[in-house]
């Protein structure tokens, strides 16, 4: 017990202001000295080696630079582009904390994998354009030495997008952002749609729009695995546990227009560990949001919307639980390997999986039916009433289908506008956001990465300009106006 209460007396610390830096110097000086406090107490206490009687090696460290609530793509792509770019190299600790190890219920590992340019707002193409160049050449940025290639099984069949007489206006506004952007997409008219993808019946169809490259399909658990291999290997720490609290220290200020504002910085995050009752409480200078899902409650955690409604201290972060089905069904005269990813305009979705005439589909519910995010059960009506027949009518072939398997996911749904939240909060300075993608995160990492290491950084987006994707929106009430959520 002598030996572990000295080790955790000498180990606590407060930590500084700058990220890196503590009141006694950086956590590189800090563990050089550790290992010679360590020989110190080693020299006074009985038992020669230094031998700790209890095994702490499960316990995140008590002190780390940059603390990541989440490990799903998100987290992780934030964890490689901070050690990425960090200058020097081993300058910044990155702790990664993932309450569900086997990702059992990440959004991550339970989507459909697709990629897409064809969104509205310039931004989410600039986001999906970079992502896809880093799916694209994923062994240029993700190779580990003496581990094989990553193969995430990308398919570049494109995605295929259907519009009625309604909204065909909307979906020519659509394409004409997407190709100034760089995005390599065509607009189709029913007779077109038809001699190229014969097996569609166009009743209701005024216009499609086709991806013709740097779209399509990957394999969601390749990625991930490729990130938290890649990122161990740059020296990212994990902990598989959950945020319970944050200790954080609060300054009034006034804005340049006379309002009072609580200021707030997190100085420490306790973690409480797996299958324990042990919580460890870790300083930190940086707390980054990227728990998918659940990060609302993380925010509410820091404070964040503990305040008058109506005022920015009262503003929530506005990511809920959503729970989305999704069905695989086999079908023998269903389309063939040309199959792009379909978008009806039902809002009904499908594309093809592997080589046996199987199909992976569904459709989002509306806001009436949305089932209970408290278990992952699936509704097996909601295909049979909502999902095949839309299906039926736009492809004949898949009157006769029958449902193989089926499961259910989360979106971390944005109730504000359905778009991420990228960037710092305005009030508690030192929590990030990567979060509120509503569906689209998994196919955006990359770049949301990239653009919240660099904020964290370098204190500005320098990539992709994300700013409206900022929290102060929800505040300001600047919706990031989408027309393409699937």
């Amino acid at each position: 017990m002598l030996r572990r209460t000295l080790l955790l007396g000498l180990c606590r610390g407060p930590l500084g202001r700058g990220l890196g830096t503590h009141r006694g110097g950086s956590i590189l000086d800090r563990d050089g000295k550790m290992s010679e406090i360590k020989k110190k107490i080693q020299s006074i206490l009985p038992g020669g080696d230094w031998n700790p009687l209890y095994d702490t090696s499960y316990l995140p460290p008590e002190s780390s630079d940059v603390v990541i609530v989440g490990g799903g793509v998100l987290g992780l792509s934030v964890a490689y582009w901070l050690k990425k770019l960090e200058k020097p190299r081993g300058a910044i600790r990155v702790l990664v904390v993932e309450r569900d190890h086997t990702y059992s219920r990440a959004s991550t590992v339970l989507s459909v994998g697709g990629i897409r340019q064809q969104f509205s707002v310039p931004e989410n193409v600039q986001l999906s354009l970079f992502s896809i160049d880093f799916l694209r050449n994923i062994n240029e940025y993700l190779a580990v030495a003496d581990d094989p290639p990553l193969d995430i099984q990308f398919n570049p069949s494109g995605y295929l997008l259907l519009a009625s007489e309604k909204g065909a206006a909307i979906m020519e506004n659509n394409v004409k952002v997407q190709r100034q952007e760089g995005a390599k997409v065509c607009l189709m008219s029913p007779e077109q749609l038809r001699n190229k993808f014969p097996w569609i019946n166009t009743e209701g169809v005024a216009l499609a729009s086709y991806g013709m490259e740097h779209e399509g399909w990957f394999d969601p658990w390749c990625l991930l695995q490729g990130l938290r291999r890649k990122v161990q290997s740059m020296g990212v720490l994990f902990c598989r546990g959950e945020v319970t609290r944050f200790v954080s220290s609060s300054n009034l200020m006034k804005t340049a227009s006379g309002e009072e504002v609580n200021l707030k910085r997190i100085h420490e995050v306790h973690v409480k560990i797996d299958q324990s009752l042990e919580y460890q409480p870790v300083e930190c200078a940086i707390v980054v949001n990227a728990a998918g899902a659940w990060s609302g409650q993380v925010a509410e955690l820091a404070g964040i919307g503990n305040g008058p409604p109506g005022t920015l201290q009262g503003t929530k972060l506005p990511v809920e639980l959503r729970k989305r089905y999704v069905y695989l069904w086999h079908c023998p005269q269903g389309p063939g390997l040309e199959t792009p990813f379909v978008i009806d305009p039902s809002g009904t979705y499908f594309r093809r999986e592997g080589l046996g005439h199987n199909y992976l589909g569904g459709c989002s519910p509306t806001e009436e039916e949305e089932p209970d995010p408290g278990n992952l059960e699936v509704d097996h009506d909601f295909f049979q009433d909502r999902v095949w027949p839309p299906l039926a009518q736009r492809v004949p072939a898949f009157e006769t289908l029958k449902v193989r398997s089926a499961w259910a996911g989360y979106y971390d749904y944005n109730t504000f506008d359905q778009n991420g939240v990228v960037g710092p909060h305005p009030l508690v300075i030192n929590m990030y956001f990567a979060t509120g993608f509503s569906g689209h995160g998994l196919q955006q990492a990359p770049a949301v990465g990239r653009a919240v290491a660099e904020m964290v950084l370098e204190g500005h987006f320098q990539t992709i300009n994300l700013s409206s994707f900022l929290f102060s929106r929800f505040y300001s009430g600047e919706k990031v106006q989408e027309h393409n959520i699937i």
